[in-house]
């Protein structure tokens, strides 16, 4: 079995939170995540309709008669679930007696920080990261199939073509109709392409809206769902007081590299080395494996991007606490100098002492005023030193 990186955190809330609720994307192993920690513990799968039964007759009685140690996956499928909780757990502050686990669901992380504030901790279980495959040789397909867990159970690339299809099938056809949206599952698949052909740009809902014939309102929804499952990440810009005009509006990524490759309509690996948007690929799946380290290392870090309007930009600022930090991602083997004008000109307005280029060469080089060029695989090794 994989080691998930965040089984720490895991355990970190378990000592904490009388509840711990994991949220993820359908598939990125929360259950296999809380199996593998939770020995001795009782699970229940509200899919299963009996279990679901047994909760929904009396949640009261259920949570009277087990006092802790009882696992709850899907837990977005039982209304009232998060009060029974609350009840439960105000008598009995004790940290580590419940842990639920939750697709996505408009109302899971509301109804949890609404109804259990200050007695749950929230854990986002995304797929597998690199740095959680960099032992086996499934590493060098992470880029191009991305991280959900059953397709390194396959072998072909038609077998995970397939799988990549089938999970976006089940997607669009059952989990957004369940999420409210009554939207043909074609036109909500020809949504998701287009967001495909904006990913690592600019996020324009005008352009959106008057593409899919639909007023901007209706698009900002289905942004929202969106980022509630866990498919795109709207990148926010950083904004500081600076005397200079910053872009405002927000980035686009398709979070999983695999579905991003697979929308863009690519098929088997070898094509990305002639794939026009090669490098926004690179670039998303970077980002996002950044994002998810610092998630687990520190307490709600910001994760941002920079830029102007005079075109100075940095891809990713990372804000933890009083800490922040630069970093820029770029797929070329050497950079020189003045690809690096965006990043010292960030540095200097937030006053930013800690910068690196994250990129695709193999050595690690000191570039002065504090930037260093990082080889891909020896940040993966390394991440704790970097961020």
């Amino acid at each position: 079995m994989i080691q998930r990186d965040a089984a720490a955190v895991l355990e970190l809330y378990l000592k904490t939170f009388p509840v711990t609720l994991v949220v993820g994307p359908r598939q990125s192993g929360k259950t296999t995540l809380v199996k593998s920690r939770l020995h001795g513990w009782k699970f229940l799968d509200l899919e299963r309709s009996a279990d679901n039964a047994a909760l929904s007759f009396d949640l009261d009685g259920f949570f009277e008669a087990n006092p802790a140690r009882v696992a709850i996956d899907e837990a977005q499928r039982l209304p009232g679930l998060f009060q029974a909780l609350r009840a439960a757990v105000d008598n009995d502050r004790r940290p580590g007696r419940y842990v639920l686990t939750g697709s996505a669901s408009p109302s899971l992380i509301k109804g949890a920080s609404e109804s259990l504030a200050g007695r749950i901790g929230v854990l986002e279980l995304a797929p597998f990261g690199a740095s959680e495959l960099r032992a086996l040789p499934a590493l060098e397909g992470r880029w191009f199939w991305g991280g959900y867990p059953p397709l390194y159970h396959l072998k072909s690339a038609r077998q995970k073509a397939e799988w990549l299809e089938a999970y976006i099938s089940t997607f669009v056809e059952r989990d957004i109709p369940g999420l409210g949206l009554r939207i043909p599952a074609a036109r909500f698949r020809k949504f998701l392409y287009m967001l495909a052909n904006v990913h690592g740009g600019i996020l324009n809902i005008m352009d959106l809206a008057r593409s899919m014939e639909l007023s901007q309102h209706t698009i900002e929804n289905y942004l929202d769902i969106l980022e509630g499952a866990f498919i795109i990440r709207r990148l926010r810009p950083y904004f500081a007081n600076i005397g200079k005009r910053l872009v405002k509006s927000p980035k686009l990524y398709i979070r999983d590299s695999g579905l991003f490759n697979y929308l863009a309509g690519l098929r088997h690996p070898g094509e990305l080395d002639v794939f026009p948007r090669r490098g926004s690929s690179w670039e998303g799946m970077v980002i996002e494996e950044t994002a998810r380290l610092a998630s687990l290392k520190y307490t709600k870090p910001g994760i941002f991007y920079w830029r102007t309007h005079s075109g100075a930009e940095v891809d990713l600022i990372i804000e933890a606490g009083l800490q922040k930090i630069a970093i820029e991602v770029k797929l070329g083997k050497s950079i020189k100098h003045e690809n690096l004008a965006g990043l010292k000109s960030c540095m200097a307005d937030l006053k930013i002492k800690k910068a690196f280029v994250i990129y695709g060469g193999a050595q690690g080089l000191d570039m002065g005023g504090g930037i260093r060029l990082v080889p891909w695989p020896e940040f993966i090794k390394n991440h704790q030193s970097y961020l």
